[in-house]
């Protein structure tokens, strides 16, 4: 494994100097047999540097979360990571790493500034522990809606498009389904006046199982109420194995993406580990990003990494390298 991972990051660390998934205009170079890459010869294998990836490349902050709970990186930091370090002018925030902030113009303001002043755009909030939007409790439910509105507010303020939310609840999956209509629903009314989308991730629970999921937003059918498809959460129960929690059933992800697809405003592209080719080992992001192209969307992808074999830099990193590559090769595609 670590001859692999050395491997790995040596060859990634080459294409990314070389500049070959860089910028927006990618070249792809031949690589010859002694290793040196050339652009003379044959051109199979070539794709034109207008050949760039269908969608926008966005990090979700997520992936650097490790980084952020040890307090070796300040929640404002975030965006010149993303410029500086990864060459990525889009980010996604988490409201953990300023959960007390949603109402501090004076902050906020200074995160517009530092986002603004690099040419950043910021693209949605992830919103976490806030109530259960999906409560089956009328109580609990009206009052985790009203916490969600100062993020609408920030989001907002932040210019960003969509805040991401969880579709959770105790009950029968007939119960939740119904509590989520309701209580999304009224959180998407909230945030028409705003222009802001309330998107939904499949997060666990019943929201990992895409036709549920879809279900639910079919059921709102509200022009600012979507989906953040994301390529890994799908597991639907876990139970402990040996002080382990793994899961014991798990939704298709395929079949979920695919699902999802239509009501997309945002899709998160999950990465944990990589092979000795680069490859994503839990997800097959040819076969997952062409859903998401044969879907018709082209707007931002994030990133998030949450492996534990590479580094965050370099899982965010080799993530990047295989999106742009396969990206690039799909636009070349009907």
């Amino acid at each position: 494994m670590k001859k692999n991972r050395r491997e790995f990051i040596k060859r990634a660390g080459k294409y990314t100097a070389s500049g070959i998934f860089l910028g927006t205009g990618l070249t792809y170079l031949q690589s010859c047999g002694d290793g040196q890459q050339s652009t003379e010869g044959s051109t199979e294998k070539v794709i034109e540097a207008a050949a760039t990836p269908f969608f926008k490349i966005s990090l979700a902050q997520w992936s650097l979360h490790k980084t952020l709970f040890s307090g070796n990186m300040d929640n404002l930091d975030f965006v010149s990571k993303a410029k500086n370090t990864f060459g990525i002018d889009a980010v996604e925030y988490v409201n953990q790493f300023f959960k007390d902030k949603a109402e501090d113009q004076d902050y906020l303001g200074e995160m517009k500034k530092r986002a603004s002043d690099l040419g950043v755009d910021n693209i949605l909030i992830m919103i976490d522990g806030e109530g259960h939007l999906g409560s089956t409790n009328d109580e609990e439910r009206k009052l985790a809606v009203e916490n969600h509105y100062k993020w609408i507010e920030a989001a907002k303020f932040l210019g960003c498009h969509s805040i991401r939310v969880n579709a959770a609840g105790e009950g029968t999956a007939e119960e939740v389904a119904a509590a989520a209509v309701e209580g999304i629903g009224s959180l998407a009314t909230f945030a028409k006046d705003y222009d802001i989308n309330v998107i939904i991730e499949n997060h666990g629970g019943y929201s990992s199982d895409g036709a549920w999921l879809s279900g639910v937003l079919s059921q709102i059918n509200m022009e600012n109420a979507g989906a953040l498809p994301d390529f890994g959460n799908f597991c639907i129960e876990r139970e402990k194995v040996e002080d382990k929690w793994v899961c014991s059933n798990e939704y298709d992800r395929y079949k979920g993406v695919q699902e999802l697809m239509p009501f997309a405003k945002g899709v998160s592209a999950k990465s944990n580990s990589f092979n000795e080719t680069g490859e994503e080992v839990k997800t097959d992001f040819t076969k997952m990003l062409k859903i998401v192209k044969d879907a018709g969307y082209t707007g931002y992808i994030g990133i998030e990494y949450e492996g534990d074999v590479l580094s965050e830099e370099e899982g965010i990193k080799a993530t990047k390298v295989l999106m742009e590559r396969v990206g690039a090769e799909l636009a070349t595609t009907v």
